[in-house]
C-alpha cells in the first residue's frame, strides 16, 4: 500500500538585520542558514534534474527568499510581469499566510531572468487574482542571469534569484500578520521550465498527483518560523 508521507517542515529563520537583495547565495546573511532542496519530481523521470536549493528568512515587515539553480538548457523569453514564467526557467514558491489553506494561497513565479508572476487565488486555478503593478513593484527582485536568456544556454549554468516580499501587500488579499516565532504557514517551493529542451517539474514537499500539478496546496509542507 503506498502511504502519504508526512509533510516536510523547513525552519524559517529571523533576522537581525535585512540582507541586500543582490542575488548572491553565498554572502553572510545567508550563511549560516539552512537550505532546503527540490528533489521530488513530477511525471516520468527527467533525463536533467537540476539541483535547486532555496533558503527562507523574516524580519517584522518582510520575507526573504533565495533560490540556486546548478541547471543546464537555461531559457527566459517571457517579457513582463503576470507572462507565464513557468515555460522558462523558474522556481516558485507558493505559500498560505497560516495553517488554514482553504483560506487561500500565493504562488510568487520567478524566471532566471527576473521577470514575475504573483497571484492569489482560494480555489486552485479557479480564481486566480494577479497581484496589480502598484503590489508587484514593492516586490524586490534581484536575479544573476540577463533579463532575456536567449537562445537557450545548453552549457552547465548556475543561476539565483532573491526576494523581499512585504507582508503588508499580502493584507489585501487574506488576513496576514506579520509572522512571529512558533507562527505556522503552509508552502512548496518548485523548479520548472516547462518550454525548454528538457522541461521538468520539481517539487520540496511531494505532490501527490500522476501528472505535474503545482496548485495542489493540501500537500503543502510546513514553514515553522523561529
Amino acid at each position: 500500500m503506498n502511504r502519504k508521507k508526512a509533510a516536510p517542515v523547513y525552519r524559517v529563520s529571523r533576522l537581525a538585520q535585512p540582507p541586500v537583495i543582490d542575488a548572491v547565495w553565498d554572502k553572510l546573511t545567508w550563511k549560516n542558514i539552512p537550505a532546503l532542496k527540490v528533489v521530488n519530481y513530477m511525471g516520468a523521470k527527467p533525463d536533467h534534474l537540476p539541483l535547486t536549493q532555496a533558503k527562507l528568512a523574516y524580519d517584522g515587515i518582510a520575507l526573504y527568499g533565495i533560490f540556486r539553480v546548478q541547471d543546464r538548457y537555461v531559457r527566459a523569453v517571457a517579457r513582463q510581469h503576470q507572462d507565464c514564467v513557468c515555460t522558462d526557467s523558474c522556481v516558485e514558491f507558493f505559500f498560505s499566510p497560516g495553517p488554514d489553506v482553504e483560506k487561500g494561497y500565493f504562488n510568487l513565479e520567478i524566471n532566471c531572468g527576473g521577470i514575475v508572476l504573483f497571484h492569489f487565488q482560494t480555489v486552485p486555478r479557479q480564481d486566480q487574482r494577479a497581484l496589480p503593478a502598484a503590489d508587484l513593484r514593492r516586490v524586490q527582485i534581484a536575479h544573476s542571469l540577463p533579463k532575456r536568456v536567449d537562445p537557450e544556454i545548453k552549457t552547465p549554468t548556475t543561476w539565483t534569484v532573491e526576494y523581499r516580499l512585504p507582508v503588508e501587500i499580502l493584507k489585501r488579499y487574506r488576513p496576514v500578520a506579520v509572522p512571529e516565532p512558533g507562527a505556522i504557514w503552509r508552502a512548496n517551493f518548485f523548479k520548472c521550465a516547462d518550454a525548454t529542451s528538457h522541461p521538468h517539474w520539481l517539487t520540496w514537499a511531494r505532490v501527490h498527483r500522476p501528472r505535474p500539478d503545482f496548485h495542489v496546496p493540501e500537500d503543502f509542507g510546513i514553514l515553522v518560523f523561529e
